[in-house]
């Protein structure tokens, strides 16, 4: 058929017979399959079809899809299906959206048989990702996630990074939640991955789910060394993104956690341009959080949890903090009220508690969070045998802190409570502490 001369009768747009061309194709297919001899056999007359059929016209177009079809499925042939992922990179280039739509299908199949062909065809496919096309964009996005891997990371997750950009809202979401995906999938190192959420949370905040930018407070609490990087570099995103709310509670919990270090420039890496940040400008990064109309509860709460660790760590503030806080004390959210009249109770009467109330979080266990967010270990809360310590205000916990360490109902020289005695931490938490208790 690939050499047979012209015949008008049978002529479609300059090819001969493309149907009879289809029919044989996917008959060699079934003849293949499974046969090493067999597809051994057709290599040659295949090759002819792939080299000799005109690509410009539709009816070449569907043969040269039904032959990489038909290489695809039979035997291995490096060369032959090099030949055939190159046919579906040509494809990529042509104006037809329906061309481009089967050639991604194919080459999502393609890269489980040859995925080093297919990353040839890299800058094309991430053109793709930016097509006025809904379905092309989505169809190249899938690719490209098959593409990355732990060498491609970095060049992949910045193309996509600047494709999120320039991308439309409705796009925004699906491409936001891949590259949160492959962030946290291959990131070489913690500070490549602060980096680039906090690139995503910039561009595109709103679109980022709860667990992604619970993630993100794990891998920071764990990062001691990165402790001041990340705060000074999620104030700076502040200044320039308010609007995207889970980049201000991000920075809001860290400001909260590690305001001194913002304000002393502590852990300062080679990479960092200086910033001078005083006090009272950390606190008016949580009063404008707390004050922006379109700041949600979560936010408004986590910025008055904020400010009151600041008013130990910041005295010359404490006063200014105080204000802020008994603003909402008439607020008609019950949730911020409870909090403005607690917290202020701390400040005004419980003075001398306030240092070991407001002390920063234990290390956050980054493995159990994980596992948890797999699904793979139970949600419930379990408590250490070990004895609680009391350490000063700003010095991380140990990782394995227990619960009543944490809320500061236990000290060095108190016997560990009896059960006998009414359970009021599992009342307080409202979980089940006991070692057989089932997850909820």
């Amino acid at each position: 058929m690939a050499n047979s001369p012209y015949a008008p009768e049978y002529d479609i747009a300059g090819i001969t017979d493309p149907f009879l061309h289809i029919r044989l194709l996917k008959l060699l297919r079934i003849l293949g399959q499974g046969d090493a001899d067999a597809s051994d056999c057709m290599n040659d007359i295949l090759a002819q079809v792939a080299t000799k059929i005109e690509s410009n016209k539709n009816a070449g177009n569907a043969i040269l899809y039904e032959c990489v079809g038909t290489i695809m499925s039979i035997e291995d042939n490096g060369g032959l299906r090099v030949l055939a992922i190159n046919i579906l990179g040509r494809f990529l280039s042509n104006r037809d959206n329906n061309i481009r739509y089967v050639a991604l299908n194919m080459l999502m199949k393609a890269i489980t048989v040859d995925a080093q062909a297919v990353q040839r065809h890299r800058a094309t496919i991430l053109e793709c990702v930016k097509d006025s096309d809904a379905s092309i964009r989505k169809k190249a996005l899938d690719l490209v996630y098959l593409l990355v891997n732990e060498s491609n990371v970095k060049p992949l997750t910045k193309e996509l990074i600047e494709s999120l950009e320039a991308s439309d809202q409705e796009f925004k979401g699906v491409l936001t939640a891949k590259i949160c995906s492959l962030v946290e999938k291959f990131s070489p190192e913690k500070i490549w991955y602060i980096d680039q959420m906090l690139k995503v949370l910039s561009e595109a905040g709103n679109f980022v789910k709860d667990e992604v930018w619970h993630a993100l407070i794990v891998v920071i609490s764990n990062a001691s060394d990165l402790h001041g990087y990340s705060v000074r570099a999620l104030y700076r995103a502040f200044q320039t993104s308010t609007e995207q709310e889970t980049l201000v509670r991000v920075a809001v919990w860290c400001i909260g956690e590690y305001g001194d270090m913002l304000v002393n420039n502590v852990g300062m890496l080679d990479i960092e341009e200086p910033i001078t940040v005083t006090e009272s400008d950390a606190v008016d990064a949580l009063e404008v959080s707390i004050k922006r109309l379109n700041s949600d509860l979560t936010t408004k709460a986590m910025a008055l949890i904020a400010l009151l660790k600041l008013s130990s760590r910041f005295p010359s503030c404490s006063e200014r903090i105080k204000d802020i806080i008994l603003q909402n004390k008439r607020s008609f959210v019950l949730e911020l009220q409870q909090r403005s009249i607690e917290f202020n109770c701390i400040l005004q009467k419980h003075q001398n508690i306030r240092s070991a109330l407001v002390e920063r979080m234990p290390v956050l266990d980054e493995a159990t969070f994980s596992g948890r967010r797999a699904g793979s270990l139970p949600t419930s809360v379990s408590t250490s045998t070990g004895t609680a310590r009391n350490l000063p205000n700003g010095i991380a916990k140990p990782a394995a802190a227990p619960v009543a360490d944490l809320l500061d109902l236990s000290s060095d020289d108190a016997p560990a409570p009896s059960s006998s005695g009414g359970d009021f931490l599992q009342d307080l938490l409202g979980v089940d502490l006991s070692p057989a208790s089932a997850p909820p």
